[in-house]
């Protein structure tokens, strides 16, 4: 992830840490596939493992902040070892906040199953959302260790598909809803599960736009798309 510099011991800390941060990403993606399962299965059992990594989760982050701040305060680096920390310092608290989404989610199940909401509700279906938001996570979290901008411009792209489940599953939750006033609760937790699906492609948005950042020293946040291809190429 990062060139080689005079001091062999700050290539280790750089590598320390981006190894730290790798390690919290798969510790979110299997907090995320937990979440799923809960939410396919209506396991509480699942659910509840989803909050319990909740907390190593934020510990991580912690920690790899406050390594990221030693190391910037002993090494002051410059150029692209500082964007690169600065970066991973972003990323780290954009999967704590995926980390968030998913114990959400489980919280959510949990309120599902507790209210005995009928089964004929499309929870299900956000299985697509979810698994495109969740293989959205897992291809930013790679371009991020190869520093692959073209992989992350990708990913800026395909975010706007799981926008447009989100939409097309909230249409069909009002259907549901204006058809049985019963499912109203119900629909109302499966809506805001949906949209913490959303919300973990918008982090893997994210984190492909701080590749770019760290590769080519640009700030492409909120840039449009023909601006964002410019800076790739």
């Amino acid at each position: 992830m990062t060139d080689k510099h005079l001091s062999t011991q700050f290539d280790s800390e750089l590598s320390e840490v981006s190894t730290r941060f790798m390690e919290l990403g798969g510790l979110v993606e299997a907090q995320i596939h937990q979440a799923i399962q809960a939410l396919s299965q209506f396991s509480v059992e699942i659910s509840n493992q989803v909050t319990a990594t909740e907390a190593r989760v934020n510990a991580m982050e912690v920690e790899i902040d406050r390594e990221i701040s030693s190391i910037i305060a002993r090494r002051q680096p410059t150029a692209r070892d500082l964007r690169l920390l600065m970066a991973i310092s972003k990323a780290t608290a954009n999967l704590e906040r995926v980390g968030d989404e998913a114990e959400k989610i489980a919280r959510m199940v949990r309120s599902i199953i507790q209210s005995g909401a009928p089964r004929s509700l499309p929870s299900l279906e956000l299985r697509v959302a979810s698994d495109m938001a969740s293989g959205l996570l897992r291809k930013a979290l790679d371009a991020f260790a190869r520093l692959d901008t073209a992989a992350a411009l990708t990913i800026l792209k395909d975010d706007n598909l799981i926008d447009k489940e989100f939409d097309g599953f909230v249409r069909k939750l009002i259907t549901y809803m204006m058809e049985d006033p019963r499912t109203i609760s119900a629909s109302l937790d499966l809506l805001f599960l949906a949209k913490a699906i959303e919300r973990i492609g918008d982090h893997a948005k994210n984190i492909s736009e701080l590749i770019i950042y760290i590769v080519k020293g640009a700030d492409v946040r909120h840039a449009p798309m023909e601006k964002i291809e410019s800076v790739v190429r």
